[in-house]
């Protein structure tokens, strides 16, 4: 189920400002409508909470400040194998609830916060495609494309600096940056969308219930990424093999690849640590064979060594996440591989780690074979909401 279990204490007003889209349901709708209390991931293994300075910093979506939540319930959660707990990146001043979850979830699958009604943050993020939509770039309102593609919402909570160059420094202010974007929701500012879910009761009671106060773009933020916060992915066969000492989890080729990811591939310079990237920005030449280079990194520090750099994603559910690169340019793993393997595209700023690899036609699909094994669980429980408030 989709963080819904009977049990929870939604009173009556707010389960009667809900309305269905599509058919009735009864039962389900009752489990969508019921908040739970306390949720947990049942999934791997709980791991050691490691506290990073993440956890230490408040954040300030939009320079609101924060206000004590009314009722605020704390979620239990436990963390599949392979990750660190994400308690200990979660700002303190956007503490984690069941309430604010749920609210941040209808928020996300809602196709009415656009200008025309027709994109949720959800188009883009699809749950049956690993939180990404499976295009090279990104089709918003009135099917305008973007320039880059849409990188999973899995896992989050451990990154640091947000979107492709880095722009929103929290993952607030990354939930609520595509809601002014002209070729995304479409407003025309952060007022007219938060006039649009004010002009939905439900919310502006759900709202009140949540953070004490009326809507505020703030507020949007901090729900959409209390949400976002509880997708995640660990428990993969690399982690069964490598930290589970499960002998058979990995194949005898995936085995190679682990070797080769962490030797010869030099895979690990930048894909390091248990989330698999350095959440740092790199240049690989991607657009530098076409007459128009996006210019990344560089765009948000004019910093000339950023030119053409673009962050680090991870590699969890990487299988699940085609095609790949910013600009979504190639469709398989195999391809990723491939270019990597011939040193990228050339250019005066390439990244200094990114170097021919030689490797073997054998070492490749080895190297594929690990990369598919990094496929796990822990967000697949989560469906779109069968009702949404009005």
């Amino acid at each position: 189920t989709a963080y819904g279990a009977p049990g929870s204490a939604w009173n009556d007003s707010a389960v009667s400002m809900i309305h269905t889209e599509g058919a009735s349901k009864e039962e389900g709708a009752r489990e969508e409508i019921m908040g739970k209390m306390s949720i947990k991931w049942m999934v791997g293994t709980v791991v050691v909470a490691t506290v990073g300075a993440m956890g230490l910093a408040a954040t300030r979506v939009m320079g609101e400040p924060s206000v004590a939540q009314p009722g605020a319930v704390p979620v239990a959660q436990e963390v599949p194998l392979g990750l660190e707990d994400p308690s200990g990146y979660i700002p303190a001043d956007n503490p984690q609830t069941a309430r604010k979850i749920e609210l941040g979830r209808w928020l996300f699958f809602d196709k009415r916060l656009s200008k025309n009604g027709t994109v949720a943050c959800a188009t883009c993020h699809m749950p049956g495609l690993a939180f990404t939509d499976g295009q090279p770039v990104s089709t918003g309102i009135y099917r305008l494309q973007g320039g880059r593609s849409a990188p999973t919402a899995i896992n989050r909570v451990y990154s640091k600096a947000q979107f492709w160059d880095g722009r929103a420094d929290t993952l607030e202010d990354q939930s609520v940056g595509p809601f002014v974007s002209p070729v995304e929701h479409g407003f025309l500012d952060h007022n007219e969308l938060v006039s649009k879910i004010k002009s939905i009761e439900g919310y502006r009671m759900l709202f009140r219930e949540v953070f004490g106060r009326e809507v505020t773009v703030g507020d949007v933020g901090r729900a959409i990424a209390g949400f976002q916060r509880t997708l995640l992915s660990g428990n993969s066969p690399v982690d069964r093999f490598d930290m589970g000492g499960e002998e058979t989890a990995l194949s005898a080729a995936a085995q190679r690849g682990l070797e080769l990811f962490r030797s010869k591939a030099r895979c690990t310079r930048c894909h390091s640590g248990f989330n698999f990237s350095d959440e740092k920005f790199h240049n690989l030449g991607i657009g530098w064979d076409t007459n128009s280079v996006d210019l990344g990194r560089y765009m948000v520090t004019k910093n000339a060594e950023d030119i053409g750099a673009f962050k680090t994603p991870t590699l969890r559910e990487i299988a699940r996440t085609a095609p790949y690169m910013h600009d979504g340019r190639f469709a398989t793993l195999e391809d990723v591989v491939r270019f990597y393997n011939q040193g990228g595209i050339k250019n005066p700023h390439l990244d200094n780690t990114v170097i021919p690899l030689e490797l073997t036609e054998p070492e490749q699909q080895d190297l594929v074979a690990f990369l598919r094994s990094l496929n796990g669980e822990g967000w697949q429980h989560v469906a779109a909401p069968v009702e949404f408030p009005k």
